[in-house]
């Protein structure tokens, strides 16, 4: 079988591109369930940054082709932004994605969740079971053994750097929060150990949004009220996974008259975006989405190289154990068939001697131990050479010396 990847991410595609294909959970779970079909296996991983498909079949091109069809289907315009790998190089990207290296904040800490759910989600077999559990593996490893998850760590983190370069210093700015999710939670701490005030926390949920004000103070809003409290706050972040605007730029014109010139700073990092683009347009409204955030990113680069690094190379020592894994697999059935023919053949004979009780049980001891020692090195060698270009060439030279052609 082999692992095909299809997809498209903020390297190629732009948040109003990438938006258009974002998925969320169920309707990943249901495109992975529908791609996998009877036999296949499918993963779907829908984060701000990627929507990619990964498909275990035994044809590839087939794979390919259906992962290409579904994303088209979700938006026309992807084609020229979509990428496409196979085996060695698909587990490369997921094992570097999970690590945080392929972000565009290198080290963010959600990736690695946004992983485990996608695999929980999936479709998964053998294949796209083991690729996903070893990618979490890669992912914890390169978290635990580098410091490439210092501060910022996430998208939100970034946001509040930017926030802060924006007004100088947050100390005594006010911000209402909309979505109360991980990301606004990540966006809440990271805004207030900068010296802002949180003046409010909108949530579909309103006990969520409490939960929050306890914690760090303001006050809780139902989604519906967001616009009416704009002239109280300097900032706005939005991060919701609606597919609706949280704010259009009739609302937030509304408020104008009342801010009475206060600049409003606005930091979308939803996708879909929550904030009508065309806010951007107003006099004293700055509006940035989450690939406006890549300059903060830019600036933290430096200081994160040496243990980028280090990270790579972790990664490329886990995606190498994968490739030797799945390389493994092509001589398996040889290595399994060689030794049921060897064992059929010993227990014949052992019948046709017609050994009395005592005689068998000395005899099947014997006999099993030679076929073991017999057969332990060319197990071996095999399992080694799998993971050489040449596997395949061992496996069929076994089976055409051994006759076991007909037991593939």
């Amino acid at each position: 079988m082999s692992v095909v990847l299809v997809g498209i991410s903020h390297h190629q595609a732009p948040v109003e591109l990438r938006e258009r294909a974002a998925l969320d959970p169920e309707r990943a779970r249901d495109l992975a369930r529908r791609l996998a079909g009877e036999r296949g296996e499918a993963v779907c991983l829908s984060t701000c940054n990627r929507t990619e498909l990964y498909l275990a079949e035994d044809s590839p091109d087939e794979a390919e082709r259906k992962a290409e069809a579904a994303l088209l289907a979700l938006e026309e315009e992807l084609g020229p932004s979509l990428y496409r790998l196979r085996d060695e190089a698909a587990a490369l990207h997921l094992f570097r994605v999970a690590a945080g290296l392929d972000s565009m904040v290198p080290g963010e800490g959600e990736i690695l969740g946004q992983v485990r759910g996608a695999h929980h989600l999936g479709a998964t077999g053998p294949i796209l079971d083991r690729l996903f559990r070893d990618a979490l593996h890669a992912g914890r490893k390169a978290r635990t053994e580098t410091a490439i998850g210092e501060s910022p760590a996430s998208v939100s983190s970034a946001a509040a750097a930017l926030a802060e370069q924006v007004f100088g210093e947050l100390g005594g700015r006010s911000v209402l929060v909309v979505g109360a999710g991980e990301a606004g939670e990540l966006a809440i701490k990271s805004l207030a150990a900068r010296g802002a005030a949180i003046a409010f926390v909108a949530n579909r949920t309103p006990e969520r949004a409490q939960e929050l004000t306890r914690r760090y103070g303001g006050t809780p809003l139902s989604l519906d009220r967001v616009a009416e409290n704009l002239e109280h706050v300097d900032v706005v972040l939005s991060s919701t996974s609606s597919p609706d605007w949280m704010l259009s730029r009739a609302e937030v014109e509304r408020t104008l008259h009342a801010r009475r010139g206060r600049p409003l700073f606005l930091i979308d990092l939803a996708v879909p975006r929550d904030l009508d683009p065309a806010i951007h347009e107003l006099d004293g409204c700055y509006l940035y989405d989450i690939d406006d955030l890549e300059a903060v990113v830019a600036e933290t680069l430096a200081g994160r190289r040496r243990e980028a690094e280090r990270a790579e190379a972790i990664v490329d020592a886990e995606a190498e154990r994968f490739r030797e894994w799945q390389a493994s697999l092509d001589v398996v059935p040889a290595i399994a068939s060689l030794r049921a023919r060897a064992e059929e053949i010993r227990t014949a004979e052992l019948d046709r001697a017609k050994l009395s009780g005592a005689e068998r049980r000395a005899a099947e001891s014997v006999t099993a131990a030679v076929l073991n020692k017999l057969l332990h090195l060319p197990t071996i060698r095999m399992k080694q050479a799998a993971a050489a270009a040449d596997g395949v060439i061992y496996a069929d030279a076994v089976r055409h010396l051994f006759g076991l052609e007909d037991d593939r």
